[in-house]
């Protein structure tokens, strides 16, 4: 019986970036696999965000090299199976004259194009990305008419519409309440858990999803890999890697 062979995710080898002629990434290599639920964590200004938008082609590295699912980023056009939820995603402008179906819809833009006609599976695809985030029942609402938990609930379906192999979320709970925050986290649990969809989530407050990643990415400029979060998020090392004395809670959720 032949095995089959799935490439990394991500593959990043001697990443680096600067802005400005400020170094903010340094020599990051690491890999994301199929599966993982990884934790992105670090100081503020210490490069997360960058270094997402980096994986996203959003930004061009100074130096290194990006695979994504086996293909180098230059060649890479399958960005459909890439969902993103960028930070900050439940601040919507009020006056934004959009429904949460057509802002689920943007979701499939990435396979048919922005001018494409929905086809039946886009159809069946924004159905069930609504159905599943629980947002099926205000698909004629106005986006900027919600809450701000059934904002991010819209903006997590339109990242799901694609049918990704990996969800990357961008610290998408300001503005949001605690009770909506929580049943976020179970949604990321499930979706890795039961649809083995693949996670990275940036994040400020690891002890809230301690019992549930399988890896850790601490960027500070360098990156540092850890496959046993247990032993990463400990206070002792939390201090070390801030740089200032650091208290770990772990959440039960």
């Amino acid at each position: 019986m032949s095995l089959k062979f799935s490439p990394p995710l991500f593959e990043v080898n001697k990443l680096s970036f600067e802005r400005q002629g400020n170094p903010v990434i340094k020599e990051a290599t690491f890999r994301i696999l199929p599966g993982e639920y990884c934790a992105i964590i670090g100081p503020n200004g210490g490069g997360k965000t960058t270094l997402v938008r980096l994986l996203l082609g959003l930004e061009k590295p100074s130096s290194g090299e990006i695979k994504l699912f086996g293909t180098t980023q230059k060649r890479f056009r399958a960005w459909n199976r890439i969902g993103y939820v960028p930070q900050r995603s439940a601040l919507v402008d009020t006056a934004f004259p959009a429904t949460v179906r057509e802002v689920v819809a943007m979701g499939r833009y990435a396979g048919r194009g922005i001018l494409g006609f929905e086809s039946a599976e886009d159809k069946a695809a924004i159905l069930e990305a609504m159905e599943l985030m629980g947002v099926g029942d205000l698909s004629d609402r106005l986006i900027g008419n919600l809450s701000g938990g059934q904002r991010q609930r819209v903006m997590i379906a339109r990242a799901l519409a694609s049918n990704p192999d990996v969800l990357i979320v961008d610290e998408p709970n300001t503005g949001v309440d605690v009770e909506s925050q929580h049943r976020f986290y179970e949604l990321l649990r499930n979706l890795n858990r039961t649809k083995k969809m693949s996670i990275l989530f940036i994040t400020h407050d690891v002890g809230v999803i301690a019992e549930d990643i399988t890896s850790v990415l601490f960027i500070n400029q360098t990156v540092l890999v850890s496959q046993n979060p247990a032993e990463m998020i400990r206070c002792d090392e939390m201090s070390r890697l801030y740089g200032t004395p650091a208290h770990v809670v772990s959440h039960n959720h």
